[in-house]
This record gives C-alpha cells, structure tokens and sequence, in this order.
C-alpha cells in the first residue's frame, strides 16, 4: 500500500492520538486482569526472549500477568492481524518489529494498515547490525568491498535471511547508496544463511550482532562495518559503514503496539513503565548482551518513527525490486 510522506505523518499522527478522548482515567486500575502480548515469532527466538524480559517486567510492576503468545507465519502479519481484530482495551499488546514497517510496501495485499490500526505504545531497542565477509574473501574494509564490488558487479554474493528481512534490506540499502550490485541469496532463515557464510558459498552478509558476534571473535567471520551511525560497545575497533557511506543506517529495532482506539491513559502508563524498564541496570545488560541499544521515545515520536521507517524501507523494496515469498 503506497502512501505520501504527508499521509504517513497524518496517520501515525493519528494513531498516537485515538483514545485521547477516553483520558486517564482509563489507566488508573488498569490492569485487572493478564495481559496477552502476541509476538510473531516462535518462541526461543530473539523476539520471543525479549518479549518475555519484558513481559516479567510489567507482570511484577503491575501485578498482573503479562502472557506471551507466540503467532508465527506470513512474516508476522498473523500475529499482526490477531492484534488489529482484538478489543482496544489494553490487555491485548503487539510485539512490534521492523518487519511491520516492511510489511507495509512489501505484500500487495494485507487485510490491515500498520500505520492506521496499530496504535504505537513504546520503542524497546535498536539493533545494530554488522557487515561481514567469510575470512576467505580478500577484503578488510568497507571502501575495499565497495570497490571490488564496483569493478566486479555480481560476483559478491551476500546471504540474507529471506526477502523482506531486516538482513536483506540492510544489503539492498547498501546496494543502492554504495552504488554497487551484489548478488542477493535470500535463505528461509538465519541459520541457513550463516552456515553458508561460514562455509564460503556466499561471501557477505549483514546479520544481527548477536547471532555473529560468536563466529567473529573466534576469527571465523570478518567485520567490516556496523550498520548504525556510531560504534557498537561489542566491537568497539569496528566503524560505521556511514563513515563510508555518507546517510547510511539500517538498524532493526522492536517495541509494542496495540489495538487502534486504545484508551490514552493505558498507552502513557506502559509508555512510562517501558521507559523505566530501559533504564533497569538488569533490563540494560540483558540488552546490551545481545548488542541492542535502548530507544526510549513517547507514543508519537514512536508514531513519527514508524512512518519514517516505512517510507524507508518503501524506497528500499520498490527500487530493488522485491517480492514477499
């Protein structure tokens, strides 16, 4: 679904605003009863782990349960779908990912708009990604792949976890700013991909720190560059591709989202708490074991957030040509 920058504004605008009219009241017992948060992942992914950190967070500081439900499939537009049809009263909340932001510009045909029916709650964390080559590869810098690649277009090939992942539209945004043209093999998962990374099949790869970090320190992978606009603590001697590539940054990230029409004072209470779990010295390490980077925002600067994004990633699927599996 193609929408102008201005309607993008206008309905995330929106979205961070229904409700506003039920006011706090609404938020002063809430909640009174277990509170599903559907995650559109298996569980024992990375998603499902983080959802549950913080899932127990809220349980313990609102005396409820907060249940995590794992609805995988169809790149989380189940799980996505099961949120927008549930009441908006709060105890139904959206594990939100960058995946919802691609959803958007990457399936022709949804039976919901993020934007209009998801209200954005609170941002969770980014994280950073990191460009790698298998040690095979005869490059050690990001200006050296940009060059090899630019004077041997189509014989780097880089792996990706399966179209429209975060993997493959980090490679493609580098594609397109770098001016270059790698080969693009999607795989159906992150392990596929990594396995052949490791064993030289392809040579690239932009994957999550935390699923790298392992085979970088034991020398099997090199790092070239992190995806983010600063350094990452857990590899310090290893640049941003944007100093190389002026603008560049494609940072993953999560968060929570729930039934449009929920009522304001529901969204700023777990808004705040969200917040103060980011500042947890406990919330803090388990983020930052996996490489992630607290983003505490407001409901609408979440809101603005998201629409940035997905007029991003838009930009990114239409002109490399992308299509959902």
């Amino acid at each position: 679904m193609k929408f102008p920058r201005r309607t993008f504004l206008h309905l995330a605008a929106g979205a961070a605003a229904l409700g506003h009219s039920l006011g706090p009241a609404w938020a002063l017992d809430y909640p009174t009863r277990p509170v599903r948060i559907i995650v559109g992942f298996p569980g024992g992914s990375q998603a499902d782990i983080v959802a549950r950190w913080f899932g127990q967070w809220l349980s313990k500081r609102l005396h409820q349960p907060f249940v995590i439900e794992n609805r995988p499939g169809a790149g989380t537009n189940i799980a996505t779908e099961e949120v927008v049809r549930a009441p908006a009263d709060g105890y139904t909340l959206l594990y939100v990912v960058t995946a919802n932001a691609i959803n958007a510009t990457l399936y022709q045909r949804l039976d919901f708009n993020f934007i209009r029916d998801i209200a954005p709650v609170a941002p969770i964390a980014g994280y950073p990604m990191v460009l790698e080559v298998n040690p095979s590869v005869p490059i050690k810098t990001v200006p050296e792949l940009i060059a090899y690649a630019k004077a041997n277009p189509g014989k780097l090939a880089f792996a990706s976890s399966g179209n429209g992942t975060a993997t493959q539209m980090a490679a493609a945004l580098f594609n397109a700013m770098a001016g270059v043209e790698m080969l693009d093999v999607p795989y159906r998962g992150p392990v596929q991909a990594i396995t052949d990374l490791l064993s030289g099949r392809v040579q690239v790869m932009f994957d999550l720190l935390s699923t790298s970090i392992g085979h970088i320190r034991a020398g099997q992978l090199r790092p070239l560059g992190v995806t983010s606009t600063t350094r990452v603590a857990a590899l310090p001697d290893v640049p941003p591709i944007a100093e190389f590539v002026p603008g560049y940054r494609a940072v993953p990230w999560t968060g929570f989202g729930a039934p449009k029409n929920v009522p304001a004072g529901i969204v700023v209470r777990l808004n705040n708490e969200i917040k103060t779990a980011l500042a947890d010295p406990t919330i803090k390490a388990q983020l930052a074991n996996i490489g992630a980077v607290p983003m505490p925002m407001t409901a609408e600067q979440f809101a603005k957030f998201i629409a940035d994004e997905t007029e991003k990633w838009a930009k990114v699927i239409r002109g490399a040509g992308i299509k959902a599996e």
